[in-house]
């Protein structure tokens, strides 16, 4: 059964949920397609009552989705609830935002007459969605697309069955037309079906390097626009501090934050040649202190990995670092699917890990000589999804973010994702951008009408 709840745990079956069959996949494209055809037709107005009533059912039922969470992916149910929290606070900006993202923008023309940009939506979209944020990131895909006027068609992570299940019948009972939001357990080549029809207009995608380049291809073999969100390798750039001891607590909520499985976690840490040593000690303490086990007790940091399958996957890489040539500082040795903080130095390029991303909480240390010592080391990758520099020197401050091959740098502060922030990265982290007034452009006809 592709489909099932695996309580990473205890790695108990908790449910399994049936794949869809082809003809459910079809009754799903002629749902979302009819729904399209009248949720385009509805007000902007009552578009963002239905939306913001979706944010309003997210509070309701968080104990019910967080708990869902943790049964799918082992999450630490305080991290659980603020994810749903969070989702709502998503859904809730684009309701507010509604006339904003749909609004007429006007050209100053250098003839006659007038111009202006008229958004609006383009059809059916699928959406990708991975494991490691259940609820966050339905919310940061579907809200904009729903208040654009578009309708989704949801192909979750196969373990996340449960929980997608609660968010289409949140979406139905906020009063969606029927089609406008539907789940279906797909398989990859049911998805390939999806995204080759002509009645679905685009499709996004939030996973791997490896599903991204599937999705794009196939996307690009049809001819249909696709936003990515892919993986990362965050860096860390520590400059200058007046606060050592903070800078390295935010360093460690960084890497750990939902167990190390954040594509945009911190994951290199790049310090200044004269602050390495107090800063590693200080890591490696703060690392090595963060309580591992049971999602559900209220001082745990880091429950269990996804799955077994990706505590095995940690340990095979650290354990080829450390056998060419790596040090271990702390950590690196799992416990079922549970894995400690772990911390690596002495990498160095010829080593697999310098350029691999680390998917849990194991983070690289490195020592810069100087400025542009710690901007190359931060560029020195494929990745190119956020950033963290910390320093005391604004003009530094700025210099760096200018130079860091990213699409987000954070400045002296981690953990700083909002709504209204834009998401999203260069190279291979993906070519779109989610939340904030951006992630409204990503699927809509911005459409020129000009009058003389």
């Amino acid at each position: 059964m592709t489909y099932a709840v695996v309580n990473p745990a205890t790695g108990e079956t908790l449910a399994e949920y049936p794949e869809a069959t082809d003809a459910q996949i079809q009754d799903a494209l002629a749902a979302a397609h009819e729904g399209f055809l009248a949720w385009r037709q509805t007000p902007v107005a009552e578009r963002a009552a239905v939306v913001r009533r979706v944010a309003e059912l997210h509070r309701e039922r968080r104990d019910e989705l967080a708990a869902a969470i943790v049964r799918e992916m082992g999450k630490p149910l305080e991290a659980a609830l603020g994810e749903v929290d969070f989702a709502a606070d998503i859904v809730e900006y684009y309701a507010g935002n509604a006339e904003v993202v749909t609004a007429d923008q006007p050209i100053d023309v250098l003839g006659e007459g007038t111009a202006v940009v008229r958004r609006s939506p383009l059809g059916v979209l699928l959406g990708i969605m991975p494991w490691n944020f259940p609820a966050y990131q339905v919310a940061r895909f579907a809200a904009p697309n729903l208040v654009i006027g578009n309708t989704i068609i949801l192909k979750h992570a196969p373990q996340c069955p449960e929980s997608s299940a609660i968010l289409e019948r949140i979406y139905a009972e906020a009063g969606l037309p029927a089609g406008g939001y539907v789940n279906v357990y797909a398989t990859n080549e049911q998805a390939a079906t999806i995204i080759a029809d002509p009645r679905v207009q685009g499709v996004s995608v939030t996973g791997s390097e490896r599903a991204g380049a599937a999705v794009a291809a196939l996307a690009g073999q049809h001819l249909k626009k696709v936003a990515l969100e892919l993986g990362g390798s965050d860096p860390f750039l520590l400059l200058s501090t007046d606060d050592l001891d903070t800078a390295a607590q935010n360093a460690v909520d960084a890497r750990l934050d939902n167990t190390g499985q954040s594509c945009n976690g911190a994951k290199r840490f790049i310090v200044i040649d004269e602050l390495y040593d107090e800063f590693l000690a200080l890591f490696v303490e703060k690392m090595a202190a963060a309580k591992v086990g049971d999602p559900l007790a209220e001082d745990t940091v880091l429950g269990p990995l996804s799955s077994l399958a990706a505590a095995e996957r940690l340990q095979e890489q650290v354990d080829r670092a450390v056998a060419q040539g790596a040090q271990l500082a702390t950590g690196g040795t799992r416990d079922g699917a549970f894995f400690p903080a772990t911390v690596l130095t002495g990498v160095t390029p010829e080593m697999d890990v310098y350029r691999e991303e680390l998917f849990g909480p194991a983070g690289v240390v490195y020592r810069a000589a100087d400025e542009a010592d710690a901007v190359r080391i931060a560029n020195d990758t494929s990745f190119g999804l956020g950033s963290y520099v910390y320093t005391t020197d604004p003009g530094q401050a700025s210099r760096v973010a200018d130079a860091l091959e990213a699409g987000m740098v954070y400045v002296n502060c981690v953990l700083a994702d909002s709504p209204e922030l834009p998401f999203g990265g260069v190279k291979r982290s993906g070519t779109s951008r989610e939340l904030g007034l951006l992630a409204a452009d990503e699927f809509v006809n911005k459409k020129l009408i000009r009058v003389v």
